[in-house]
């Protein structure tokens, strides 16, 4: 079978599918510590604000620090990078169950508690500016250029796998395990993600030309500015989850709107993750990049309109229905969006163009966050639902009005036509 017809060519590359299980086991400890951590604090507090803020809290560092880690990603080895970073992550899941153990005892207050789950998520995402890089600008060099879609889908997969199956068992750990049993659990698997990095053949990398360091750090910024489907693309993004994702409000529809406990949260949070991963499985068939850019203003339209659908929802299966139709929006968004970021940067610029791509994309899943918790407070849980659903249609109909020339591109092909 010719290799791009074939469903599993990237992960018949040995090293590609060590950080695809990688990124599985990393996505599946960060997502059960964040159900522990953001439904356990929400119900001390009753404050949708300190949903907002945990959100913030990784965002900052990891907003200032990206684009270092970036330079970092192209000036040293990318794989001795992640190990140095993962090595950091293990202990932050037992700080967090020694501030819970702590609170239980009555040693420490409220405010002292979020005061420390705040400085351990802002190390968090200290430790992401420096890894997300790295991590992202290794996996061109593990697979051939024409798997660069395939090897996209399957990045995408392992990723939601994680999504779906890490709420759902941090909720589940949560209800039944207790918090501090589930917290162990995490720096359990952090272990496991540092040991599967080590694994990795040891391989060089193309250097940075350049020695200057500032003109360096903005290489990265001009290449996305001066390219104009890669720019658009992460505009695009940034926009859509900066306004339109309500997974930091999910601890709150589970505990006062829908009454489904931390189960039901389990559920609520896995359920656009099941729709990605249902669509992930087809996209390794039918890859969205013909008509890739047409594909993905559609795919975002889709995503703001299941958000509004999701907002209006009283009842549980529509609930899960309508966020599993965002995930299935969202995963068609991605796979263009990273085989756009795969193909067209040179190969010594990737970790800087990822770094900018993880400042203003990644970061804004926290921000929006911030955004999400600050309009609910506010506005009220449902109405800020609908703000952030009506935000990104209009987004997506500018986008489609300035950027109607794109629509003829060939991404495989790297260039603009």
């Amino acid at each position: 079978m010719n290799a791009t017809q074939d469903a599993f060519a990237a992960l018949r590359y040995r090293d590609f599918s060590i950080v695809t299980l990688n990124q599985f086991c990393l996505t599946l400890a960060i997502l059960i510590q964040e159900i522990i951590v953001a439904y356990s604090l929400y119900k001390i507090t009753k404050d949708p604000l300190t949903l907002g803020l945990i959100g913030l809290a990784e965002a900052i560092p990891f907003i200032a620090l990206s684009l270092w880690g970036g330079y970092f990603a192209d000036r040293f080895n990318k794989q001795s990078i992640m190990k140095i970073c993962l090595c950091f992550a293990v202990p932050l899941p037992l700080l967090l169950w020694g501030l819970f153990h702590a609170f239980g005892l009555g040693h420490i207050g409220v405010t002292s508690l979020s005061l420390g789950i705040y400085a351990v998520i802002f190390a968090l995402g200290t430790i992401r500016g420096f890894y997300n890089p790295s991590a992202t600008s290794l996996k061109p060099f593990l697979i051939p250029r024409e798997l660069y879609a395939n090897g996209a889908t399957w990045t995408t997969i392992g990723w939601q796998s994680g999504v779906i199956l890490g709420p759902m068992l941090g909720g589940f750990m949560l209800a039944f395990l207790g918090r501090e049993t589930s917290l162990l659990s995490v720096a359990v698997l952090l272990s496991l993600c540092f040991i599967l990095i080590n694994l990795l053949q040891k391989r060089n990398f193309p250097s940075i030309e350049t020695e200057n360091l500032w003109a360096s750090l903005g290489d990265g910024f001009r290449f996305i500015c001066d390219t104009k489907i890669v720019l658009w693309a992460i505009s695009l993004d940034l926009v859509s989850v900066l306004f339109g994702g309500v997974i930091a409000l999910l601890p709150i529809f589970a505990e006062d709107i829908l009454k489904t406990g931390p189960e039901g949260l389990g559920y609520l949070r896995a359920a656009p993750s099941i729709g990605a991963l249902i669509t992930m499985i087809a996209l390794t068939r039918f890859p969205p990049t013909r008509n890739a850019w047409r594909n993905m203003l559609l795919a975002v339209a889709g995503f703001g309109f299941f958000t509004l659908v999701f907002a209006f929802s009283s009842h549980v299966w529509l609930s899960l229905f309508a966020l599993a139709m965002t995930g299935a929006c969202d995963s068609i968004s991605v796979v263009v969006r990273q085989t756009i970021l795969q193909i067209y940067p040179p190969e010594n610029m990737r970790g800087r163009v990822a770094a900018v791509n993880g400042m203003f994309v990644s970061s804004s899943n926290e921000l929006g966050a911030f955004e999400s918790g600050l309009a609910a407070k506010y506005m009220g849980t449902i109405m800020a639902t609908v703000f952030g659903g009506c935000m990104t249609m209009l987004v997506v109909g500018l986008s489609w009005l300035k950027t109607s020339d794109l629509f003829g591109v060939d991404i495989t092909q790297g260039k603009d036509q």
